[in-house]
């Protein structure tokens, strides 16, 4: 496992696949602290410690997976907002989501994700899918949140 004390922000509304992700990367071996957030607003108040999250201690090194379809703030919109945020650019993002179009795809690189997964539609796939990324996950570096090493 990396060094540092990672923390993985899993920003994903449907409970079946954040239970699914976060029961696989145990299995893979990631035994860092995972956070689950139920919507993109979530996920940029937890990172930015407002709103609900107010008072948390910010993490230095932090990757967030990101699904695209979520309520009140998409994953698209999170990215971009995360990306064009000095404090916050540097934080590693990997798309984790059904939607295969190659434009979203595009678009989402372009805002500066790290990595873009599709899940699966098939469980088995997906369940492979989410084992591989465990592994990416043990030997990934990511650099100190806010952009400072």
């Amino acid at each position: 496992m990396a060094t540092e004390p990672l923390t993985l922000i899993l920003a994903e509304d449907d409970e079946g696949h954040a239970s699914l992700v976060q029961r696989n990367l145990r299995r893979a071996g990631f035994v860092n602290e995972m956070v689950h957030v139920k919507d993109g607003q979530e996920a940029l108040d937890y990172i930015r410690a407002e709103g609900d999250h107010v008072g948390r201690t910010i993490t230095d090194f932090v990757l967030l997976l990101l699904d695209i379809n979520m309520p009140r703030l998409d994953g698209v919109e999170v990215l971009r907002r995360i990306k064009a945020d000095p404090e916050t650019s540097k934080i590693p993002v990997i798309m984790l989501t059904t939607t295969d179009d190659p434009r979203e795809i595009e678009r989402c690189y372009d805002l500066g994700c790290s990595v873009y997964l599709t899940k699966p539609v098939e469980y088995d796939g997906f369940i492979e899918a989410i084992n591989r990324l465990g592994l990416f996950l043990q030997v990934v570096k990511v650099p100190r949140n806010g952009g400072t090493n």
